[in-house]
This record gives C-alpha cells, sequence and structure tokens, in this order.
C-alpha cells in the first residue's frame, strides 16, 4: 500500500485496516512457522504497511 493511499484514508478507515493487517500478520507468522513461506519478505512488508497505517493514524488523531 502506497503513502498517497495511506493518506486518503480516514480515521475509521485506518483503524479497519490496521486490525486487517495485523490479523493478516498473526497468519503469516503461525504458516511460516509451521513450513517456511515462499516469500519471507511479506512479513517485513506487512510490518512496515502496519507502521505506515499507525502513523497515519496518529498524524489524523493530532490533526484534529
Amino acid at each position: 500500500m502506497k503513502n498517497s493511499e495511506i493518506n486518503s484514508l480516514s480515521t475509521s478507515e485506518l483503524i479497519e485496516r490496521i486490525a486487517a493487517e495485523q490479523a493478516n500478520l498473526t497468519k503469516m507468522r503461525f504458516a511460516h512457522a509451521i513450513s517456511p513461506i515462499e516469500n519471507p519478505n511479506k512479513l517485513k512488508e506487512t510490518k512496515r504497511t502496519i507502521a505506515r497505517l499507525k502513523t497515519a493514524l496518529t498524524a489524523s488523531q493530532l490533526a484534529k
């Protein structure tokens, strides 16, 4: 997810998206523990996406 897409989301959409990405990360971690996933860099990308979403959420809450 690009930063321009993240910045265009509303606060409620950001919260929903963070929850979805965290659930996805948990599932990927379990899948990787059982048998190595095809692209382990996906874990890194997902963690960074969550961090970007949380940063955008904090920025939007401070702007209000």
